[in-house]
C-alpha cells in the first residue's frame, strides 16, 4: 500500500516541476531575447554610416547623376528620361554633322537655301489664293525674349572668369599640380584637334555627352571601384613625380602676408 501511495504522489510532483521549469525557462529565454534585441538595437545604427563611409563616387560626387548634370529637362534629355526627345536631338545632331561634314554643306548656304524656299512658298500661297480657294497662311510674328540670352550671358561670363582665374594662379607658378594638368588637357586638345576639325570634335563630344553619363549611371556601381583603384595608382604615381621632380622645381613668389 505504501508503494503504491509513493505512485500516486510522485505523479503530481513531477507536473509541479515541469511547470515551474517551464515558466523558469519562458522567463530565461524572454530575458535573453530582450537582451539580444538590445544588443542588436545599439548595434544598428552604426552600420549604415560604415558602409557609405566606405562607398567610392567618381569625382567625389555625393549626389545621384541627375542632380550633377543640374536636374531639370536637359538632364533628362542626357539621360535618356524621355527616349524620343533624346533620340530626336542625337538624330538631329547627326542630320547636322553629315550635312556639313559628309556633303560639305555650309551653314550660311543652308540658311539662304532655306530662307529663299520658305519666302516663296508662302508669297506664293498668300498671292494664289483667289486661285486656289484656300484662306491665306497666318504668319506668326515672332519675338525672342531678352531673358534667356541674357541668363545665358551671365552664365556664360561667370564661367570665362572662372577659367581665367585659374589660369591667373597657375600662371603666377604656385600651383605646379594644376599647371602640369593644364598643359596636359592642352597638349591633348591639340592632338585631337590635328586629327579631326572643330565640327567633328563638336559633334563627338555631344554624342559622348548623350552615352556616356547614362551609361555610368547603369553601370556606377562597377565603375566605381575601378576608378578608385585608377585613382589610387595616379596618386601614388604622382607622389613618386612629386618627390623626384616637383619637389627640387623652385616656386614663384608667393602672396603678400595680409597684416
Amino acid at each position: 500500500m505504501a508503494e503504491q501511495a509513493e505512485h500516486k504522489e510522485n505523479p503530481a510532483e513531477s507536473i509541479m516541476e515541469k511547470i515551474s521549469e517551464k515558466i523558469h525557462g519562458d522567463d530565461h529565454d524572454s530575458s535573453s531575447s530582450s537582451d539580444s534585441d538590445s544588443d542588436s538595437k545599439t548595434q544598428k545604427p552604426a552600420s549604415p554610416s560604415s558602409v557609405k563611409a566606405k562607398v567610392y563616387r567618381l569625382f567625389g560626387r555625393e549626389r545621384p547623376v541627375h542632380h550633377v548634370l543640374g536636374g531639370g529637362k536637359p538632364a533628362d534629355v542626357v539621360l535618356w528620361r524621355n527616349k524620343k526627345i533624346s533620340a530626336g536631338v542625337l538624330g538631329v545632331a547627326s542630320a547636322v554633322w553629315v550635312l556639313f561634314e559628309l556633303i560639305e554643306y555650309h551653314l550660311l548656304t543652308l540658311v539662304c537655301h532655306i530662307s529663299i524656299l520658305a519666302l516663296a512658298v508662302l508669297f506664293l500661297w498668300s498671292n494664289a489664293q483667289s486661285f486656289i480657294n484656300k484662306a491665306p497662311p497666318r504668319i506668326p510674328e515672332v519675338h525672342l525674349p531678352e531673358e534667356p540670352f541674357l541668363q545665358f550671358a551671365s552664365a556664360l561670363t561667370i564661367e570665362i572668369n572662372r577659367a581665367l582665374a585659374v589660369l591667373h594662379s597657375i600662371a603666377s607658378g604656385r600651383d605646379l599640380k594644376k599647371f602640369f594638368i593644364v598643359i596636359a588637357a592642352l597638349w591633348v586638345l591639340s592632338i585631337v584637334g590635328s586629327w579631326c576639325n572643330f565640327l567633328t570634335l563638336f559633334y563627338i563630344s555631344f554624342v559622348l555627352l548623350h552615352t556616356v553619363p547614362v551609361l555610368y549611371e547603369k553601370y556606377e556601381d562597377k565603375v566605381d571601384p575601378l576608378a578608385e583603384k585608377a585613382t589610387i595608382e595616379i596618386k601614388k604615381q604622382y607622389g613618386v613625380f612629386d618627390a623626384k621632380v616637383l619637389s627640387k622645381i623652385p616656386k614663384g613668389p608667393l602672396k603678400a602676408k595680409r597684416v
